[in-house]
C-alpha cells in the first residue's frame, strides 16, 4: 500500500487515476497499451480493462504479466486478486485458437464441368478439446467448419479431414487433433465471428506477395530537402512488416495526426516492393497521397493513378476513396466498385484513417485476408463500436506511441485546449426548451453569440494561421461572410478546394473556414490555431482529428478553442469529446464567457 501512488484498481476492472499524484503522467503512459479511458473529470480519470484492449496488447507482445506489473507498480492499494485472474484468463485467450496453412483439396462437384476445380483450405486449430467443442457448438461458426469432410468431435479422435487434412495429405505438424478445416474464403468471417464469441484468432497463415513493384524512398525530396525518417516511423513500419513470415504483414498503426503516418505507409511500400492499393477519405487526401509519393519515392506519374468519382484509372499504385467504393445505384443493389479490390494482384492495401472504414467495406476486407494490409489512424475509437472488426479483419494494433511523448521530442507541436462556454441568447431559450433532442443540439451549436467570439479570438492571435471548424453549413457560411474568409465544404469543387488549401499553405490565406470534410487526411502544416464552433455530438474520433489539424511541428504553441453553449446538451457532448484529449495527456481549460468580456 502506497498512498503516493496514483492508481486505484477496483474489482469491477475499472482503474481510477488520481491526476494530482506525483506519478500520474508516468502511469497514464503505462496504461495506454492495455486500458481504455472512459471518463475524465477534473480529479479522477477512469480507465477500463476490456478484452479487446488486452488482446490488442497481447498481439503487440504486451503480456498479461506486463499488465499486472503496471498495476502493481502504480496501485495505491493492493490489486484485487480477481482482476489479476481475469487479466490472465482473457489475455491467455489470444493464441489458443490459431489459423494454420491447410492442404489443397479438390472440390468434386457432381454434374458440373469443373469437377477438378481446386479449392484451398486452412486449419482452424484449438489448443484443447474444450475450446474445440465450443467452436463446433457455435451456431454461426459451425456451418463453415469442415471442408471435404468434417472432423469428428468425439473425445480424443478426429475424423478423416482432422487426421489427414483430406485427399490423403498429411496434416501440417503445427495442427493438432483438435482441428477443423475451413475454406480460405471464410478466413476473415471466421475470425470476426470467433472474436464476437470471445476468442481472438491468431492468424499464422503466410500472406501472398502480390505483383512486384520497384519502389524506393528517395534520400532527397523533389525540392532537394533531405528526407528524414524518424525512429518511431521506422519502428512502426517494422512492427507491421516483421520478417514477412506467417503472422506478419497485417495490422493497425496508431500515431498522432501530424506525426507522419503517410511516411510510415510509404516506408512499408518500400519494404514490401509490391503493387499497392491505398484507400483514403476524400479526393483532396487522394491528391495529397499522390503528391507525397511523387515527392518522396522513385515512382513516376505513370506508376500512380487515382480511382475516384472524377477518374477511375488503375495502375501499380492506385489511390481510391471510401466514398467511391461504397457507391451503388440503389440502396439494395451491389457495390459495383468493389471489383477494384480484384483488378490487380495487389500485394499491399493501405487503409488510411482506418477508424473511418465504412461498414460495407468490412465485407470485402473479410475476403482479402491473403493480402498484406495496414490500417493507419490517430485513434482506434469508432463511434459505431466496430473496433473489433478492425482488429479481426484489418489486424490488431501493432504500434502505438503516446501523443505527449512525440510532443516532448518536438515531433508534433505542443497544444493548449480551451473550452469557452457562452450563454444562449434569451430569445432562443423557449425554442430550445420545446425542441427535440437533435434540434436542441442544433440550436445550441448554432448559438449566434458564438460569432463575435470567433472574431475576438482571431483578432487576439493576429500572428496565427487559423482554422474555423464546424458542423452546420449555414453557420459556417455566415462566419465566412462576416470574416471575409474562404470556406470549404463537401460541395466545394475539388479543384477549388485544392487551390484554397494551397493558398493557405503558402500564407496567402490566414483564416480558413472548413466543414467536417477537413477532419481527415488533410495536411495543413502551418495551421496553429483551431476554433471549433460546432461538432458531431460527442465524437472523440472527431476531436482527435480536429486537434490533429494544428499539431504539425512548429515553434509556437498551438491552441485548440471549442465554443460551447452553457447549460445545454452541447456541454454534455463536449465532456465526452474531452475524454480523448485527457487520454492523450492534454490539459483542458474551461473559460466562462459573458458578452462584452475579453478572453
Amino acid at each position: 500500500m502506497n498512498y503516493e501512488n496514483p492508481l486505484i484498481v477496483q474489482g469491477d476492472r475499472s482503474l481510477l487515476l488520481d491526476v494530482h499524484a506525483p506519478l500520474a503522467e508516468e502511469c497514464r503512459n503505462a496504461l495506454i497499451p492495455f486500458a481504455e479511458l472512459e471518463k475524465s473529470p477534473e480529479h479522477l480519470h477512469t480507465y477500463k480493462l476490456t478484452p479487446l484492449s488486452l488482446w490488442n496488447a497481447a498481439s503487440a507482445g504486451f503480456s498479461a504479466e506486463d499488465a499486472v506489473n503496471v498495476l502493481n507498480k502504480y496501485a495505491r492499494y493492493d490489486v484485487p486478486q480477481s482482476v489479476v485472474a481475469w487479466i490472465n484468463e482473457v489475455s491467455g485467450r489470444f493464441g489458443k485458437i490459431r489459423l494454420l496453412p491447410g492442404p489443397e483439396n479438390e472440390k468434386k462437384e457432381e454434374n458440373k464441368d469443373n469437377k477438378n476445380n481446386k479449392e484451398l483450405y486452412l486449419y482452424l486449430v484449438a489448443q484443447n478439446e474444450a475450446i474445440y467443442r465450443e467452436i463446433g457448438a457455435n451456431t454461426a461458426v459451425k456451418k463453415m467448419l469442415g471442408g471435404p469432410s468434417t472432423p469428428s468431435t468425439s473425445s480424443g479422435t478426429t475424423g478423416e479431414a482432422g487426421a489427414t487434412g483430406g485427399a490423403g495429405t498429411t496434416m501440417d505438424p503445427g495442427a493438432s487433433k483438435y482441428s477443423y478445416l475451413i475454406k480460405l474464403t471464410d478466413r476473415g468471417t471466421i475470425k470476426q465471428l470467433l472474436l464476437e464469441a470471445g476468442w481472438p484468432v491468431k492468424d499464422e497463415v503466410a500472406l501472398t506477395d502480390g505483383e512486384p513493384l520497384d519502389i524506393n524512398l528517395k534520400t532527397q525530396t523533389t525540392s532537394g530537402q533531405p528526407l528524414v525518417i524518424r525512429d518511431y516511423q521506422t519502428s512502426a513500419a517494422k512492427a507491421l512488416v516483421g520478417d514477412k513470415g506467417p503472422g506478419t504483414g497485417f495490422g493497425t498503426i496508431v500515431l498522432p495526426c501530424g506525426s507522419g503516418k503517410t511516411i510510415v505507409g510509404m516506408q512499408i511500400m518500400d519494404m514490401l516492393k509490391t503493387s499497392t492499393l491505398i484507400i483514403t477519405t476524400n479526393i483532396s487526401a487522394v491528391h495529397q497521397w499522390i503528391d507525397e509519393l511523387l515527392d518522396k519515392t522513385n515512382l513516376t506519374a505513370d506508376d500512380i493513378s487515382e480511382y475516384t468519382g472524377e477518374s477511375k484509372d488503375i495502375k501499380p499504385v492506385t489511390v481510391a476513396t471510401y466514398q467511391v467504393l461504397t457507391w451503388r445505384p440503389d440502396r439494395e443493389g451491389p457495390f459495383p466498385h468493389f471489383s477494384l479490390f480484384h483488378q490487380r494482384p495487389w500485394g499491399l492495401i493501405i487503409y488510411d484513417e482506418v477508424h473511418m472504414l465504412p461498414a460495407p467495406v468490412f465485407r470485402v476486407v473479410a475476403e482479402l485476408q491473403a493480402v498484406r494490409r495496414v490500417g493507419l489512424t490517430a485513434t482506434l475509437v469508432r463511434e459505431d463500436g466496430c473496433e473489433g472488426y478492425v482488429f479481426s479483419l484489418v489486424g490488431p494494433k501493432r504500434y502505438d506511441v503516446p501523443w505527449k511523448e512525440l510532443e516532448r521530442d518536438k515531433w508534433i507541436a505542443s497544444a493548449e485546449c480551451i473550452e469557452v462556454r457562452v450563454d444562449l441568447p434569451a430569445y432562443k431559450e423557449i425554442d430550445y426548451a420545446v425542441a427535440g433532442a437533435r434540434e436542441k443540439h442544433k440550436i445550441a451549436s448554432q448559438n449566434p453569440d458564438k460569432l463575435p467570439l470567433v472574431s475576438q479570438i482571431i483578432n487576439k492571435y493576429s500572428e496565427d494561421k487559423i482554422l474555423v471548424i464546424g458542423q452546420y453549413l449555414e453557420q459556417l457560411a455566415q462566419i465566412a461572410k462576416e470574416l471575409d474568409a474562404p470556406i470549404i465544404t463537401g460541395k466545394t469543387p475539388t479543384a477549388e478546394r485544392d487551390k484554397i488549401y494551397g493558398d493557405f499553405r503558402k500564407g496567402n490565406i490566414r483564416v480558413l473556414v472548413v466543414s467536417k470534410v477537413a477532419n481527415f487526411a488533410i495536411d495543413l502544416p502551418d495551421a496553429s490555431l483551431a476554433i471549433q464552433v460546432s461538432g458531431t455530438f460527442g465524437s472523440r474520433q472527431e476531436e482527435a482529428q480536429r486537434l490533429g489539424r494544428i499539431l504539425r511541428p512548429k515553434e509556437r504553441t498551438s491552441r485548440f478553442y471549442t465554443l460551447v453553449t452553457r447549460n445545454t446538451v452541447e456541454e454534455e457532448f463536449s465532456s465526452n469529446r474531452q475524454k480523448f484529449l485527457a487520454e492523450q495527456g492534454y490539459s483542458y481549460r474551461i473559460v466562462r464567457y459573458a458578452q462584452g468580456e475579453d478572453l
